[in-house]
C-alpha cells in the first residue's frame, strides 16, 4: 500500500476544539475520513460543516430524492466513498435494494428508469444532466418545478451541485472508505 500524499488528520484530533466538537456532533460523535481530510484547512472545514450540514439536515426536499441525487452524483463521478455513505440513508428514506443496485447504472443505456416513479425519474435525469452536461433541459426543470414547487426544486439543484463538489474533493484527494484508512 502506498503512502498517502496528504495524510488524514488523526482520529483523536482535539483542536480547534469548537470545530472538532461541531463536526463530531453532526456525525454522532466521530469523524469520517472526509472530515479528517477537510480539517487540514479550518476555514474549509467550518464552511463545509455548515453548508453540507444544512443540505443534509435542514431542507424541505424529500430525503429520498435528496439521497437519490447524492447516490446518482457519486455513480456518475466514480466517487465510491460518496455512494457508500449515501446508499444507506437512501434505503432509510424508502429506497429499495433493487433501486440502490439500479442507481449504479445511472448514465448507462440500460439504466432501469421503470424502477422509479416519475419524480424520481426526473431527479435521476436532472442529476445526469447537471453532472455530465451542465445544461439542463428546460422542460425537465418545468416538470420538477410543477411537482416540487420552487423551494424544493432549488434545493434539489443545490444538492446535486454540492455533491458534485463533494465527489470532486473525494476523488482528487483519494479519500477512501473508513475500513481502508
Amino acid at each position: 500500500m502506498s503512502k498517502r500524499l496528504i495524510p488524514y488528520q488523526p482520529m483523536d484530533l482535539a483542536e480547534p476544539a469548537d470545530l472538532v466538537a461541531a463536526i463530531r456532533k453532526r456525525r454522532g460523535g466521530q469523524f469520517i475520513n472526509l472530515d479528517r481530510m477537510l480539517l487540514h484547512s479550518v476555514p474549509i472545514a467550518e464552511g463545509w460543516n455548515h453548508f453540507i450540514g444544512g443540505i443534509r439536515n435542514h431542507l424541505s426536499l424529500s430525503p429520498k430524492l435528496r439521497e437519490l441525487a447524492m447516490c446518482g452524483v457519486a455513480v456518475l463521478n466514480g466517487a465510491e466513498y460518496e455512494f457508500i455513505h449515501h446508499a444507506p440513508p437512501f434505503r432509510e428514506a424508502g429506497g429499495t435494494e433493487v433501486q440502490v443496485t439500479a442507481l449504479r447504472l445511472l448514465g448507462e443505456p440500460n439504466f432501469p428508469m421503470e424502477l422509479f416513479n416519475s419524480v424520481e425519474q426526473d431527479t435521476a435525469s436532472l442529476t445526469l444532466q447537471m453532472t455530465r452536461f451542465i445544461k439542463v433541459d428546460p422542460i425537465l426543470m418545468q416538470r420538477l418545478q410543477e411537482v416540487l414547487g420552487n423551494t424544493a426544486t432549488v434545493e434539489l439543484v443545490s444538492v446535486i451541485a454540492a455533491y458534485n463538489m463533494v465527489s470532486r474533493f473525494l476523488i482528487a484527494l483519494d479519500v477512501t472508505p473508513e475500513e481502508h484508512s
